[in-house]
């Protein structure tokens, strides 16, 4: 083929390319097909808000109230305690050692208290022989001052020594209660719902961002439902209320109010909507239902929808 003939000839299909590559990237993209349909509410008006599932006593996070190291794990997690079992044991060998030191000092204190008394005894006896004595000239003033003064000593000496041993049995009592607090036991009784400690670690004291135990009371189940505060003027107590399960909304649960958390708080969790404000309060309310209705957990999130009125309240100004 001839040279001149090539050159307009791969130009031309160059231009169809490029138009092609051209119309096809200006085609709109397909929407995507949403993994689960979103619910909808089954009232004309309502209050849309996102709830958390909780347990009836929330969830009761279990700390330590000394940091030491975990000697042994007496739980695990699903399983049901009753109010006062241990749920772990930290190392009380330091302590067990005091113990052993205090109750030494005990056993001392205890036998120079016998001693104290023992001389008392001796001195009251010498005190009374010297008083019962008629004649004073077969016993000097002076020996008479000795023995009272040795009386008053001997029982400044046993007031001291029933003392310490009062002070050795405190703080005996004090390490106990200290072995005691290190046997950290269930508030009520709760299920264990999460447990992020193992033997050998360190357990911190104070407020942690991951709690060592996670507790709750699992008999009812509530469901804590954030109110925008710019729709908390329209919530009715009396109002109906339901909610859907995230990621299938054919499993519906109808609601009862337990109660309300009357203080607006911050609120904490961000849907991700791009009209949501990061300084949005809310208004909390608890709702109860059956569990067993619907497949769920704790700390799974809801959709629940409350019945609003259609129309809003006229506001009577007052009378000029």
């Amino acid at each position: 083929m001839n040279l001149k003939y090539l050159l307009p000839l791969l130009s031309f299909t160059g231009f169809l390319f490029a138009s092609y590559t051209v119309v096809s990237s200006n085609q709109p993209m397909p929407v995507a097909q949403a993994v689960a349909q979103p619910a909808s509410a089954p009232f004309k008006a309502f209050i849309a808000g996102a709830g958390i599932i909780e347990s009836k006593s929330q969830n009761i996070a279990v700390g330590t109230p000394l940091s030491r190291i975990v000697k042994t794990i007496a739980i695990k997690v699903g399983d049901q305690v009753k109010a006062g079992t241990p749920l772990f044991y930290l190392d009380d060998r330091e302590s067990l050692a005091n113990l052993a030191v205090k109750q030494a000092d005990l056993f001392k204190a205890q036998a120079d208290l016998k001693v104290a008394k023992a001389s008392l005894n001796d001195s009251q006896t010498l005190n009374d022989m010297a008083q019962a004595i008629t004649d004073r000239r077969a016993i000097s003033e002076e020996e008479l001052l000795k023995r009272r003064n040795a009386l008053l000593i001997a029982q400044a000496k046993l007031e001291s020594a029933q003392a310490y041993v009062k002070q050795i049995e405190a703080g005996i009592a004090d390490i106990q209660s200290t072995i005691d607090r290190l046997v950290v036991r269930a508030p009520i009784n709760a299920e264990v719902l999460q447990l992020n400690l193992r033997p050998g670690e360190f357990a911190q004291s104070g407020v942690l961002a991951t709690p060592l135990v996670m507790l709750g009371n699992m008999d009812q189940l509530h469901v804590r439902v954030d109110i925008d505060e710019n729709d908390a003027w329209r919530f009715n107590k009396q109002k109906k209320a339901v909610a859907f399960l995230r990621g299938n909304r054919q499993f519906k649960v109808e609601l009862t109010l337990a109660y309300v958390e009357p203080y607006v708080i911050p609120k904490k969790s961000l849907t991700g909507d791009s009209t949501e404000r990061v300084d949005t309060r809310v208004l909390q309310a608890l709702y109860r239902f059956d569990p067993n209705q619907i497949p769920l957990y704790v700390g799974q999130q809801m959709d629940v929808f409350i019945e609003a009125d259609e129309t809003e309240p006229v506001l009577k100004t007052p009378q000029g």
